[in-house]
């Protein structure tokens, strides 16, 4: 966005011009007037980070839009957070500033993936990262996130066979972590995908006091799981640093996250494992598209209640458990 001026398009012909202050002054005006909680995810860009009431991971976001007293919920992420949004919390309105957000990740599995494999193994468990449909949600036995994903895993009978979708990196995390017989589906996020260890060596050998901080995501993670300082979801990250004595940091995951650590710790120093670890949907909300959405209340997310009463019960699962 332009430091001194941002172009307002709402795709209809209407247009103004406001410096970013003032948008975000009518961000957070219509935010009031909509009797609407912001929820932002730690990927999203600054400009969204500085009007969100509530700025965490997806676990976090999934905590508090079911608990959201408001009667707009907008949530500044992607789609897949929207609907768990829509369904923890039926009675609101959910919107999301983009409905093109969507996640690459979570298109690598569809419903009738799970079905077949667990046709194939009726005593087996299902276990999905949150990053997946609602639809795929629905087949499933237990949902978790980055965060929780151990103890989901532990939490299951230890004879059962379990299926991980669809992160590879995620899975492989889990599946070392927890020592289970876990088959992991080969799906991944290409934003964390193009964290390789070869920059990560790099950075490390050019920053040797740095703490390496990698998210289990990451490409690097069965190279480097054994290398860094610690694997820990986005949110546990945003605490470590807070408290780190280090003043240093390696920060393996979604480029976003830097906004937010920096703004928290201006003396501390934050370096990107990759500089093209930039999740392209994640980018497709503005500040801009926050306003619009707010002004005109879109694009709104429903789940198909029938679905949503089967997807709900891997999501209780885990929240359960958080």
């Amino acid at each position: 966005m332009d430091t001194a001026t941002a172009p307002l398009t709402n795709g209809n012909g209407r247009h103004h011009t406001l410096a970013p202050e003032q948008l975000k002054a009518e961000v957070r005006r219509l935010a009031r007037e909509r009797d609407a909680v912001i929820l932002a995810h730690n990927y999203q860009e600054g400009d969204i980070q500085d009007v969100a009431d509530v700025i965490g991971d997806s676990l976090n976001l999934a905590k508090h839009a079911r608990a959201a007293s408001a009667k707009v919920i907008m949530f500044c992420g992607v789609h897949f957070m929207a609907e768990t949004a829509a369904m923890l919390n039926p009675a609101k309105l959910v919107l999301i500033p983009d409905l093109q957000a969507g996640c690459s990740l979570a298109d690598m599995v569809v419903p009738h993936q799970i079905r077949q494999w667990k046709a194939a193994h009726p005593a087996g468990v299902v276990v999905c990262y949150v990053n997946t449909s609602a639809a795929v949600k629905a087949e499933c036995d237990y949902c978790c996130t980055s965060a929780n994903g151990i103890k989901v895993i532990e939490s299951i009978p230890a004879d059962r066979e379990i299926l991980f979708v669809p992160d590879y990196y995620l899975g492989t995390y889990l599946k070392a972590k927890t020592k289970r017989n876990i088959q992991v589906w080969k799906g991944y996020c290409p934003a964390h995908a193009v964290i390789l260890p070869e920059k990560v060596d790099a950075l490390r050998d050019a920053h040797p006091d740095a703490e390496f901080l990698m998210h289990p995501e990451c490409g690097c993670l069965t190279k480097q799981m054994d290398l860094a300082d610690q694997i820990l979801s986005t949110e546990a990250m945003v605490k470590h640093v807070r408290t780190s004595p280090a003043h240093t940091f390696i920060i393996a995951t979604e480029t976003g996250i830097l906004s937010r650590m920096q703004k928290d710790n201006p003396q501390k120093t934050f370096l990107p494992a990759s500089e093209q670890a930039a999740c392209h949907h994640m980018q497709r909300n503005t500040l801009e598209k926050v306003f619009w959405s707010l002004a005109t209340l879109q694009h709104r997310i429903t789940v198909d209640p029938a679905l949503a009463k089967r997807a709900l019960v891997p999501i209780e699962r885990m929240m359960a458990l958080s």
